[in-house]
């Protein structure tokens, strides 16, 4: 009778498997063809696409700017979650109202705030110029025309998004922290900042690089912000290696190619998630 419960699940098994080694065969075996569907173009050409993956400049400079990106992103995302869940784990009246209502960026789509962003960026009628034309009557500046304040906005517009989540999370650890553990600190004549860095810090670390794996596949994976604030605009310097494989994908109907990037950039992901594994035991032991 051991069997039934197996026979029962394999509908759900197969359903699964189907649903996820398909993709993942046709993807590979797309990227080893030159499939131009405009053209009708659908040839072998082996690994040259991953060749050309290095010598196309637009390609490059999405893979600079996703590393950028991910790695700013990541850095102010542990800085500033850490400093916000401090300040969410204070005692103080409201606290719960803040909490709430903190969480409200993470919960808006993306596109809607790469939307209101391009337009609360705007030279002549946004928010951003507007707010610091108040103390600067002449201000004049293009954000999503050059190229390192483009750059800049969406990396804020990303963190204003999904920093709030992050923070959340990391309060979620500063919870179990004992107050008698601080209590005791106190005894011992630490101050806030020797009881953060002694107690606090090396207790919440494992939650902290158990959050950053996750979020860093986040950050390799977005698209929509970049599709509704800039299109990758300045040119290609805004454009993330997920929002270029869509272009590709969509747009230009270089099937092959954004095949060829979507494996490689699902490479990189597999090796992330293997260092999460390894990092994740090693900590357990």
């Amino acid at each position: 009778m051991k069997w039934i419960p197996w026979i029962l699940i394999l509908p759900v098994i197969l359903i699964r498997g189907f649903t996820t080694l398909y993709p993942i065969g046709a993807t590979l075996k797309n990227s080893l063809f030159d499939i131009k569907v405009l053209s009708g173009v659908n040839e072998f050409v082996g690994l040259s696409n991953y060749v050309n993956v290095f010598k196309d400049p637009k390609i490059i400079s999405s893979m600079s700017f996703t590393v950028i990106f991910v790695v700013v992103s990541m850095v102010f995302h542990i800085i500033l979650g850490v400093a916000l869940a401090l300040i969410l784990n204070m005692k103080f009246k409201g606290r719960r109202f803040l909490r709430t209502i903190v969480l409200i960026p993470w919960a808006m789509p993306a596109v809607v705030i790469g939307m209101a962003a391009k337009w609360g960026f705007n030279n002549d009628y946004g928010m951003i110029n507007d707010f610091i034309r108040r103390f600067v009557s002449d201000f004049q500046f293009n954000w999503l025309i050059n190229t390192g304040s483009a750059r800049a906005a969406v990396i804020a517009m990303d963190l204003w998004k999904d920093l709030p989540f992050f923070a959340i999370l990391i309060l979620s650890g500063l919870q179990f922290i004992s107050g008698d553990i601080y209590e005791a600190a106190k005894v011992d004549g630490a101050n806030g900042i020797q009881s953060f860095f002694r107690i606090t810090l090396p207790l919440i670390t494992r939650n902290v690089i158990t959050l950053c794996i996750p979020f860093t596949l986040w950050r390799l994976t977005t698209f929509d912000l970049v599709y509704a604030m800039t299109s990758g605009g300045p040119g290609e310097d805004t454009s993330l290696i997920a929002y270029r494989i869509t272009m590709e994908a969509f747009t230009n109907l270089n099937v092959g190619y954004a095949a060829t990037l979507a494996v490689m950039l699902f490479i990189v992901m597999a090796l992330f998630s293997w260092f999460n594994i390894k990092v994740m035991s090693k900590m357990s032991d």
